[in-house]
């Protein structure tokens, strides 16, 4: 994670992202801009995060790590979107880890100097509130396409939520678990993308896309 100085490169983001209608006050002042390089930890699992992060480009995922060491991808985060906002309202809860999928950026708040005054904040407590609720009716459609979708369908949206620079590379026993397939059932559709020209096998367990455009439209069946 790295942070960006340029403050006229923030003050611009802050402007064309509309971060300030999200407080009461004025929060330029605590504003950071971070870069976070493809496939770094913007959350870890381990420590709670010291930022109220706010991704304004690029694309991250979501998971957790059971107590016996086993990694359960639970969801992605598109722009624009907080990161963190769970931790900031219960501070005692285990934090997720959130990855970057490729380069993001993210405006951040320091945690322990807005705390108290983000939870007495209308305006920030009310894009919240709108935020979660969005987040869970999002679920909700997910789940019910996801009865009525095929895997090549949904597969072929999650090849393209989560690819970088052309290049699919999730590990096959998390995939499955999120689409709730068997892992040899994701090979065997792994397999036919490559049959049919949209996948390449490029090493142990990276594909690089190489028709696009056939995966977006079988990606559409997921989406209707």
């Amino acid at each position: 994670m790295e942070e960006i100085f340029n403050l006229a490169e923030k003050q611009r983001l802050i402007d064309q992202n509309h971060f300030e209608d999200l407080f009461t006050t004025d929060i330029r002042p605590l504003t950071k801009l971070f870069r976070m390089p493809a496939n770094s930890f913007i959350i870890k699992s381990t420590s709670q995060p010291q930022y109220l992060f706010y991704l304004i480009k690029g694309r991250a995922k979501l998971y957790d790590v059971t107590a016996n060491g086993k990694t359960m991808l639970i969801d992605f985060f598109t722009p624009p979107c907080f990161i963190g906002e769970m931790e900031l309202i219960d501070p005692t809860g285990d934090p997720f880890s959130v990855q970057a999928i490729g380069d993001c950026l993210c405006l951040a708040l320091p945690i322990h100097r807005i705390q108290k005054q983000l939870l007495v904040d209308p305006i920030f407590l009310k894009h919240i509130c709108l935020y979660l609720a969005h987040k869970n009716t999002r679920n909700i459609r997910v789940a019910s396409k996801n009865q009525t979708s095929t895997l090549s369908e949904r597969l072929a949206a999650f090849i393209l939520m989560t690819e970088h620079n052309g290049v699919y590379k999730e590990k096959h026993t998390e995939v499955s678990e999120f689409l709730g397939v068997s892992y040899r059932h994701l090979l065997y559709v792994l397999r036919e993308f490559m049959d049919a020209g949209l996948l390449s096998k490029q090493g142990h367990r990276s594909y690089l896309i190489q028709d696009r455009q056939e995966l977006e439209r079988i990606a559409e069946g997921n989406q209707s």
